[in-house]
C-alpha cells in the first residue's frame, strides 16, 4: 500500500505513543488534583505547553490545548470576535477550511457579524491588494490559512497580517496543514493566533492547540471549571497534549530535511503526471506551495473512479478535503479559484509524508497514468 493522503491524517509516530503511554496508565492523575498523581500530570502538561510554545515562539501561557484543528479554529474566530467590541466585521478567504467558513457563518447568522471574502486568484493566493480592498475601519478579525488543505497554496501571511494590524484588526491563521513543513513562529508570521492539529504531525486524532498571544481577548467556547486559564474548560487530555507536543517537536526538528526531500519527490510526481497524462493540470500555486502536496484535475476522468482505480493499484489518495466526504458538489476551493464545476469534479489530490519513498512515488506516478487512462476508456500502452 502506498499512502499519499497525509493531508487527511498521518500515521501516529511511535515516539508520540511512547510519550503518552505513562499518562494513560500509572500516571493517570487529573492535573487539577492536589496530590502526587495530580502533580505528576500537571508537570507533564506544563512540559507539553512549554514545548508547543517553543516551536511557535510563544509563551507557555499562550498555548490552549484543544481537541484538534476544528476546535482551535472555532475558539480563535468566535473567541476573538465575541470578545472584541471594536467592530463586527470579519474578513476570511473563500478557500478556508470548513471549520473557518462555518464558524464565520455562525457568527453572521446568530451574532450579527458581517463577513467579507478576500478573493483568490486562479492559483489560490490572497494578495495584499485584495485584502486591502475588503478591510475596513471596523474590521475586528482577519482569518486566512497559512497553507491550503486541498491544493497546498501557501499564503503571504506576514504581509496580510501587517495590513490587518494597520486597521486595528487581529490576525488568525489556520496553520494545520503547515506544521512540519513551514515555520510556525508567531513573530515571523506576524499573527495573533494560529491553529494546530496533532494528527497532521504524527500525534493521535483528537489533539491540537490554539496558540493565541496573551494580550488577545478570547471569549471561551466551552464553559466550566476554568481550565486553560479560563479559555477552554474541561479536564485536560494530558496524554494527548504530551503526544501532540512530542510529535510537533519532532516535526519541527526534521522540518528542513523533510521539506527538501519531500519537495523533490513532489516535483517528480508532478512532472511525471503532467508529462504522461494528456490534459492533466496542476492546481494551486506552482511556486508558493507545500512541498508534499500535488493536486490535479484530469479532464474527461471523474475523480472518484480514478481514486477507485488507484486503490486497486495499491495507491491511497483523495479528491480533496477529508472533511467534505459525502458531498456531491465540487470543491469550494477549486471553484473559488475559477475552476469550472465539471472540471473540479475530476480533482485528485496526492499528499506526501515524511515516510514517503522514491520508489513509492515512481510506482504511484505510473499508477496515475494507468488509472486516468482506464477511466477515460483508453488502453494504456
Amino acid at each position: 500500500m502506498i499512502f499519499l493522503d497525509h493531508a487527511a491524517t498521518s500515521p501516529v509516530r511511535r515516539e508520540a505513543l511512547e510519550a503518552m503511554w505513562p499518562y494513560l496508565t500509572g500516571a493517570f492523575g487529573n492535573p487539577s488534583s492536589r496530590h502526587r498523581l495530580g502533580d505528576e500530570a500537571a508537570r507533564a502538561l506544563a512540559w507539553a505547553r512549554e514545548t508547543v510554545a517553543t516551536v511557535t515562539g510563544a509563551r507557555p501561557g499562550d498555548v490552549v490545548f484543544t481537541s484538534g484543528g476544528t476546535e482551535a479554529d472555532n475558539l480563535a474566530i468566535k473567541g476573538i470576535a465575541l470578545a472584541t467590541p471594536r467592530g463586527r466585521h470579519i474578513v476570511i478567504s473563500p478557500v478556508e477550511h470548513e471549520a473557518v467558513l462555518e464558524t464565520a457563518s455562525y457568527l453572521e447568522r446568530l451574532h450579527g457579524f458581517e463577513i467579507s471574502f478576500a478573493a483568490v486568484g486562479d492559483t489560490g493566493l490572497v494578495t495584499a491588494d485584495e485584502l486591502a480592498r475588503v478591510l475596513r475601519d471596523d474590521t475586528t478579525l482577519v482569518s486566512v490559512q497559512l497553507a491550503n488543505n486541498e491544493v497546498g497554496t501557501v499564503q503571504p501571511i506576514a504581509e496580510l497580517a501587517e495590513l490587518a494590524h494597520e486597521v486595528g484588526a487581529r490576525m488568525h491563521t489556520d496553520a494545520v496543514q503547515a506544521a512540519g513543513w513551514l515555520p510556525l513562529g508567531l513573530d515571523e508570521l506576524g499573527v495573533d493566533a494560529l491553529s494546530l492539529a496533532g494528527h497532521k504531525v504524527g500525534a493521535p486524532k483528537g489533539t491540537g492547540a490554539l496558540v493565541a498571544r496573551g494580550r488577545v481577548p478570547l471569549e471561551p467556547v466551552l464553559h466550566g471549571g476554568g481550565q486553560e486559564r479560563g479559555r477552554r474548560s474541561g479536564t485536560e487530555n494530558v496524554a494527548g497534549a504530551v503526544a501532540f507536543a512530542t510529535a510537533l517537536q519532532l516535526a519541527e526538528a526534521e522540518r528542513a530535511e523533510a521539506s527538501e526531500r519531500v519537495g523533490a519527490l513532489g516535483r517528480e510526481l508532478v512532472a511525471h503526471v503532467l508529462r504522461e497524462v494528456p490534459g492533466a493540470r496542476l492546481t494551486g500555486d506552482p511556486q508558493s506551495r507545500l512541498p508534499g502536496t500535488a493536486s490535479f484535475v484530469f479532464p474527461g476522468a471523474a475523480g472518484e473512479p480514478v481514486l477507485l482505480e488507484l486503490e486497486r493499484d495499491g495507491v491511497l489518495s483523495s479528491s480533496g478535503s477529508a472533511c467534505a466526504v459525502g458531498r456531491d458538489e465540487p470543491s469550494h476551493v477549486l471553484t473559488a479559484m475559477g475552476v469550472p464545476a465539471d472540471l473540479a469534479q475530476t480533482a485528485v489530490r496526492f499528499t506526501l509524508g515524511r515516510e514517503t519513498t522514491d520508489d513509492e512515488i515512481r510506482m504511484a506516478a505510473d499508477a496515475v497514468v494507468r488509472a486516468v487512462s482506464a477511466v477515460r476508456g483508453i488502453v494504456a500502452v
